[in-house]
């Protein structure tokens, strides 16, 4: 059993939850400095919210993320760093996305312009590996979460 195994059955075990481990993964573009640098906002606590490109779960046959559901956020190095559950969950198009949503994400100066800006270059680079372009009515998947558990190596 890996280490992210192991915790969820500690966690799970002890909130009297289901053994079946849930999804593990890691904010960002995969990079380990971008996984690092969001995953320790989380932890501080000024990272509670995040968004995809909804048309991404379609390509990748990804689901949409449920109220309720526990995720378990992974450090750069895909290690386990957090527990979180999701609190809320909205598909609207970006130019829609409120100034609340874009500081719940906790990035650069916690503005609606640096989110926009920062999400907007995100968004065209990921689309473009699909042949896709950019436009402000895309489709977002905006996700609302609480930390629910602190990994802690032990």
């Amino acid at each position: 059993m890996t280490k992210i195994e192991t915790y969820w059955q500690q966690f799970a075990a002890k909130h009297n939850l289901s053994s079946e481990l849930p999804e593990a993964w890691m904010f960002g573009d995969g990079s380990p400095e971008m996984a690092d640098e969001l995953g320790h906002l989380v932890v501080k606590g000024i990272k509670t919210g995040t968004c995809s490109a909804f048309p991404l779960y379609e390509l990748e046959g990804e689901e949409i993320p449920q109220v309720g559901q526990y995720e378990m956020i992974l450090d750069g190095r895909n290690l386990s760093l957090a527990i979180i559950q999701t609190t809320k969950v909205e598909i609207l198009p970006m130019n829609q996305v409120s100034e609340e949503f874009a500081r719940s994400e906790g990035e650069g100066d916690l503005s609606y312009r640096y989110w926009y800006d920062a999400h907007e270059a995100f968004f065209l680079q990921a689309l473009r590996a699909y042949g896709l372009e950019f436009t402000p009515e895309l489709l977002l998947v905006c996700q609302n979460f609480q930390m629910v558990d602190l990994y802690q190596n032990t």
